[in-house]
């Protein structure tokens, strides 16, 4: 395929206006005009005559009159979390999983998990609440509940059939994702985790704009130790760095393969630049752990169990329990209050 000739946006206008479609404009932009996204588009005096004039009127203006409303509802959120990485297979919903179950190990904390991989969503199979449904009441959207202290939404609840495939648009991811913070009615939670795509476009920028208002804690970003891991996950930071969003931590998850029998450590990716842990280095931000890969954790995610109630004493699980102490303490809570020891 032949390269684009049109120059790419700016990036501070993308993320600026991450959801407006600019106006199919049917003549070229006159002298002096305003711009087709000003509040003066369509009725200075320049715009008189121009057979742009219309479009440009009708066009939306000003900030989404929504976020708002989001911002109302998430107001019992104390802490929200986006897991990041940019690229795919690294285990961000795995780790998502994870994440939500350490925390709802103290029965203290609520917590939810946001699904925002529409094309792909894992986590109510991984929590064991993919036969649920969305309930809705005049109160908005009913998340599905995995334990008493875990509520998830995802995009999986609204299909007929679980092996359906999402053939969206930009626009429509959006809107979604829209009403799953506008819409679901989340109520007070200790922690909202948003579980994303690869990439650094369409969810991501929704996200960050919607939840801007509300506040961010920040995001956890996961990569295994290859280079190859390593290029995308850079390019996530400087996302991140760009849309105004902390970088909590990273992760270096699958770092070694440890045997469930014989504890034998072995390392299936090779770290040949140096990992997860020189990369945190590199970027200035901290380093918050290496996550072995243990095939018990696949099989507890296919169960929809928790790991950490049914192998406490593996290796991972320690590892997953630094981790979030890690954690914890960049988002200015004490470990036992996360999680008990």
């Amino acid at each position: 395929m032949a390269p684009s000739l049109e120059a790419p946006e700016p990036v501070e206008d993308v993320l600026a206006n991450p959801l407006k479609q600019k106006p199919q404009l049917v003549a070229p932009e006159p002298e002096h005009c305003p711009g087709p996204e000003s509040e003066q588009a369509g009725t200075a005096d320049s715009c008189a005559g121009c057979p742009n004039q219309k479009i440009c009127a009708a066009a939306p203006k000003g900030p989404d009159p929504d976020i708002p409303l989001i911002t109302a509802r998430l107001a019992g959120v104390r802490h929200k979390i986006l897991v990041l990485s940019g690229k795919g297979g690294v285990g961000k919903s795995t780790f998502t999983s994870l994440l939500a179950h350490a925390f709802a190990t103290n029965p203290d904390n609520t917590v939810g998990v946001m699904d925002t991989d529409i094309c792909g969503p894992s986590i109510p199979k991984m929590l064991g609440v993919e036969a649920e449904t969305i309930h809705v009441s005049s109160a908005g959207w009913s998340p599905a509940w995995a334990m008493d202290n875990l509520a998830v939404m995802s995009i999986q609840f609204m299909l007929p059939n679980r092996d359906d495939a999402i053939i969206w648009r930009g626009p429509k991811k959006n809107g979604l994702i829209k009403q799953f913070l506008k819409d679901v009615e989340w109520g007070d939670l200790d922690f909202l985790l948003v579980d994303t795509p690869p990439g650094t476009s369409d969810e991501h920028l929704s996200v960050n704009t919607f939840l801007k208002e509300s506040g961010i804690d920040g995001a956890v970003m996961v990569t295994t130790p290859q280079e190859v891991s390593l290029l995308d996950v850079r390019k996530e930071i400087d996302f991140c760095r760009k849309a105004g969003i902390r970088v909590l931590g990273l992760v270096e998850n699958m770092s070694l393969f440890v045997c469930p029998k014989c504890t034998h450590a072995s390392e299936i990716f090779q770290a040949t630049t140096g990992g997860g842990r020189a990369l945190a280095k590199e970027m200035g931000i901290p380093f918050l752990g290496s996550v072995p890969l243990d095939p018990r954790i696949g099989m507890a995610c296919d169960y929809g169990e928790s790991f950490f109630d049914s192998f406490p004493d593996s290796p991972a699980c320690a590892a997953l329990k630094g981790v979030v102490r890690g954690l914890a303490e960049q988002i200015g809570l004490e470990a036992k209050d996360v999680m008990p020891e």
